[in-house]
Order: structure tokens, then C-alpha cells, then sequence
């Protein structure tokens, strides 16, 4: 079960430590855990599963890049494919950031809507939300039911609560909600998503938004997801509120340029990326020393932690 591996990776890690620190216990805080992860636990992104995002220089005149890793198949595949789209014909190019809500989201995209889109975008339907489970090659979501210890419908793996879902997991480096029938991607800190009008409007992608405050959980299944921010996102998240309705800006002057969108492969000096394997030893420790903070600064572990509050580690591949 993930919560005896969780619970053999922490105590593999303790017993490694010199007999000394074991009289004395210390327990390791998350970075020094990703820290000591082996290069082996890394898993590189490919850069073509990048969006780069160039906005125009702060006050100061310092550049502003914002990088954006696109959700993997089979999720979301429709709206990732008409960013494809709209990032080769350079859609972006001249678009701007135009709105700012405080501890909720900041949007980009074209402020007049006026400007055309490119031919062959896809219309993705609302069931495109979320992908059913039998369709999905992950036996931890098909057999959580079988493994419940809390009843039919429910699962409690001693780690993460869950109010949103009925199980929450991370695979291959992201995290993912799901009821049994089906799953999807879970609205955390710095997630990229999908604007869009009513329903049954879903957005084509033109229009996006990444969350820069507590995760809105109440968006899943609601809203397409379509990647997350792995670099940059103080560019965004730093920028002044707007003061219109939803923190959208008034005066043309409040919004920020964006002067390029690009795939990884096409951008320049563009540093490799990886992430923290989740399905390594180094992430169930991570993990479960997110979920119960040991180290000096804590005096009580909090004994459980939600899906948002164990963010998958994503750093730039180190230069030999």
C-alpha cells in the first residue's frame, strides 16, 4: 500500500543517518529530501511539453519569462492541442496579462476579443473535463476501491485528505482527483487553465488563467486544465490587482504586454527542466514529510495534508 512505502522510504532514509543523529532523532525537512533525491529519481521535460511565455520588462527594465509545462495525455488533450496551434501561429504576440484577482487567478489572453483565431481549432465538449478511469492506465486509481479501508466509496491512505474527491494521487508528476468512474486534474497553486463563457462553452485555449492564491478546488471538472507554471510564476502572481469587476484591469495602460508565446523547442536559451519522479522513494518521503512536518520549526505533525499542499518538486537539470 502507498502509505507503507511512504512510511519504509522515511525510515530508510532515518536508518541511513549516523548513530549519533539516530539517539538524537532529526527528521528532514521536504527540500532536503528533494535535495538528496538521486539523479536517478528525476525525470527530464521534454521540451516541447513547454510553453514560454515572454512578457515586456518590469520597471526596472529585467526580462520576464514565464514557463509553462502542458498537461500530458490522455488529459485535456483537445485544448492542449489548439495551444499547440495558437502558440505556432503566434497568436500571443501582442495580447497582454488583463486580469489580477487577489488570491484566485491571473488571465491572459486577447482584451479586445476581437482578434481572429487560427483555422482549425478544436470544439471540445464539457465531457472532455475529465477522462474515465477504465480509459486510464493507472491500476492506483482502478483498485482503490478494493484497497478502502474506509467503506465502499471512500479511501483513506493515512496521507492525504481529500474533500473534493473521493481519492487523490499523484502519477508521473502531477496530481489528479477521481470518484472511481472517472478523474482529472486538481486545480493547485500555479495550475493553467482554460477562460471561458458559459456552458456549454469550454474556451479554446486562447484565453488562459494560472492560480495565484488557495487552491480552487471547486473549479475541478468545471474548467479545463491544460498545464502548470513551473517557472516564473512571480512575474504573475507579484503583478498589481485589478480593480474591475473579478480583478480584471480597467485602463489599457494597467495591462501587462506579453511579447512572445512559444513551444520549448522553438524557444531561445531555454535551461532543461525536470521533476521529482512521484513514483520514487524520494517523493513518498517528500510526501509524507509535507504531510507531517518533523523537522526543529514544528512541534506538532499536522498528520494529513491535501493533494495542493504536496506540489510536485520541479527544478532546472543541474550543469554537470
Amino acid at each position: 500500500m502507498k502509505r507503507y512505502l511512504i512510511l519504509a522510504a522515511s525510515a530508510a532514509i532515518f536508518a541511513a543517518l549516523p548513530l549519533s543523529a539516530q539517539e538524537k532523532p532529526v527528521f528532514p525537512a521536504p527540500g532536503e529530501i528533494v535535495a538528496a533525491a538521486k539523479a536517478e529519481e528525476w525525470v527530464a521535460i521534454v521540451p516541447s511539453d513547454l510553453l514560454v511565455m515572454e512578457l515586456a520588462p518590469d520597471a526596472k527594465g529585467n526580462p520576464r519569462r514565464v514557463v509553462i509545462q502542458l498537461m500530458p495525455a490522455p488529459f485535456s488533450e483537445g485544448w492542449v492541442g489548439n495551444i499547440r496551434k495558437l502558440a505556432a501561429a503566434k497568436w500571443w504576440d501582442g495580447t497582454s496579462i488583463n486580469r489580477v484577482q487577489d488570491n484566485y487567478v491571473v488571465q491572459w489572453g486577447d482584451a479586445t476579443e476581437k482578434k481572429a483565431l487560427p483555422e482549425g481549432l478544436a470544439v471540445v465538449p464539457e465531457s472532455g473535463y475529465t477522462i474515465a478511469a477504465e480509459k486510464w492506465d493507472n491500476p492506483g486509481f482502478q483498485g482503490a476501491r478494493a484497497a478502502s479501508r474506509s467503506g465502499p466509496d471512500e479511501f483513506d491512505d493515512g496521507l492525504i485528505d481529500e474533500p473534493y474527491a473521493k481519492k487523490a494521487e499523484h502519477w508521473e508528476g502531477w496530481s489528479f482527483g477521481s470518484d472511481f468512474k472517472n478523474v482529472w486534474p486538481t486545480h493547485c497553486y500555479g495550475m493553467v487553465g482554460v477562460g471561458r463563457n458559459l456552458s456549454p462553452d469550454t474556451g479554446t485555449g486562447a484565453e488562459l488563467y494560472t492560480v495565484i492564491g488557495h487552491a480552487p478546488r471547486h473549479l475541478d471538472r468545471n474548467i479545463a486544465l491544460v498545464g502548470r507554471v513551473i517557472e516564473g510564476i512571480e512575474h504573475l502572481s507579484s503583478l498589481p490587482r485589478g480593480s474591475g469587476a473579478l480583478g480584471f484591469y480597467e485602463k489599457e495602460e494597467e495591462r501587462v504586454p506579453i511579447l512572445s508565446v512559444r513551444l520549448g523547442n522553438e524557444a531561445k536559451e531555454l535551461p532543461a527542466f525536470e521533476y521529482l519522479s512521484t513514483e520514487s522513494a524520494s517523493f513518498a518521503a517528500y510526501a509524507e514529510a509535507r504531510a507531517n512536518r518533523r523537522d526543529p520549526f514544528f512541534n506538532v505533525p499536522a498528520g494529513g495534508a491535501d493533494i495542493c499542499n504536496i506540489p510536485v518538486p520541479v527544478r532546472r537539470k543541474p550543469v554537470k
